[in-house]
């Protein structure tokens, strides 16, 4: 099989052969578009697997402590038959644990300090089956014993109000006891018997665990409020939740993990997108360098386009000669920065711990961002649309150029040599 005679020429005019050493400033800025295409395509990889880590890491920490799947009583009340309702969660085929729960808000006071709380009432042998700070934390939350009225608070909560195992708190109720004297705060002194420490700052600073019934007796309730559920997958959250809405009996309300922090995601999904704009900018500069390249290599070949010319070379081939180029100088600078991005994105766990020891510093300090390592996960849906747009514009980049060097007139192209 021939090889067609543009492929030829465009590779010999791509590489640095003997028309390349004429002229040097061509061969540089060519290098320098295939450095900048490849620098633009390695920085959108590392970037956007950078921050697909962190969201990952925060995901991860966050339904360590929440679950995929709440249902619960509209109003904050009880539910009306938590053991159907159970059942028939069960019986979904991508359910694999439920657990009822009490969820709640209340102030926790000691001495003169007094905090906002969320307050959750759990059945601790169950608990393990929705999330996976109970399977962490199970000796913890096993000190939750109904009727000691024992609490487990967030570490950064335990903390900020200076109280650790053992310690006593006072849990005041949203709704007071009325007597003669007026409406009284509900009042009831709990025991510290654990902390836990979920890496989410939200939750560590703000949550109280109980054990289920010491919590229905303190927000006087008949019984749970809702039921927490952990799936197969939890990226199917929001089609299994729309199923459950329809084969559910009874008013319920029913909320997926992603609504639940649908603000923070989707501010996350925004700010990859403008990363992805801006950092795609960068590689648009680079391939439309090219433009340049070509016209100084037109310039340049201004007399081997018009002997080809004169040999029956149509200008569409001459066209397909110097697309060819570009087209080179395009796949090989994504392809270098293809392989740039992924080297680094995959062994970021060592190149950053070894860029902090040799500037002794810390670029992720633990008590500012509790991730003590910089998270990376490449993903293909980020990859694959990064190479094609690099491709599609160094291929846009050549057009111009090419079609100039076809309109070349062969007689006055060799009139001065």
């Amino acid at each position: 099989m021939q090889i067609p005679y543009e492929l030829i020429l465009g590779w010999r005019y791509t590489r640095a052969g003997r028309a390349t050493r004429r002229n040097g400033f061509i061969s540089f800025i060519s290098g320098v578009s295939m450095l900048g295409i490849a620098l633009g395509v390695a920085a959108l990889i590392i970037v956007l697997s950078v921050m697909n880590g962190f969201q990952k890491e925060v995901r991860d920490r966050m339904l360590g402590v929440i679950s995929h799947i709440e249902v619960f009583a509209p109003g904050g009340g009880a539910l009306a038959d938590p053991q159907q309702t159970l059942a028939e969660i069960r019986a979904n085929p991508n359910v694999v644990g439920a657990a009822t729960f009490i969820a709640a808000q209340a102030l926790l006071a000691r001495g003169e300090d007094m905090k906002g709380t969320m307050v959750r009432g759990i059945d601790p042998a169950l608990e393990g089956q929705v999330t996976d700070l109970a399977v962490t934390s199970q000796p913890t939350l096993a000190k939750l014993v109904s009727g000691q009225f024992g609490v487990v608070l967030g570490g950064e909560l335990a903390r900020a109000m200076g109280v650790r195992e053992g310690d006593t708190v006072t849990l005041i109720a949203p709704s007071g006891q009325v007597t003669p004297a007026g409406v009284v705060p509900r009042l009831k002194t709990m025991t510290v018997v654990g902390t836990f420490d979920s890496g989410h700052f939200e939750y560590d600073s703000a949550l109280v665990m109980m054990h289920q019934d010491d919590a229905a007796k303190i927000f006087r309730l008949e019984g749970p409020t809702g039921i927490r559920i952990k799936l197969k997958d939890l990226h199917q959250a929001r089609q299994v939740a729309l199923a459950l809405s329809q084969s559910l009996s009874g008013d319920l309300l029913i909320r997926d993990w992603t609504r639940q922090n649908k603000t923070w995601f989707a501010a996350v999904e925004l700010e990859k997108r403008m990363m992805f704009i801006i950092l795609t900018l960068i590689v648009a500069v680079a391939a439309f360098n090219l433009v340049s390249t070509l016209v100084m290599t037109v310039t340049d070949k201004r007399a081997d386009i018009a002997i080809l010319r004169t040999l029956g070379a149509s200008p569409k081939s001459i066209m397909g000669v110097f697309m060819v180029q570009g087209a080179m100088v395009g796949v090989i600078g994504t392809l270098s920065g293809l392989l740039l991005g992924l080297g680094i994105a995959f062994n970021i766990d060592v190149i950053v711990p070894a860029l902090e020891r040799l500037l002794n510093a810390s670029f992720l300090p633990k008590d500012i961002y509790l991730i003590s390592r910089m998270p990376s996960e490449p993903q293909y849906s980020d990859i694959m649309p990064i190479v094609v747009i690099s491709l599609v514009l160094a291929f846009l980049a050549t057009i111009y150029p090419s079609w100039r060097a076809s309109r070349v007139n062969p007689a006055e192209a060799l009139r001065y040599e």
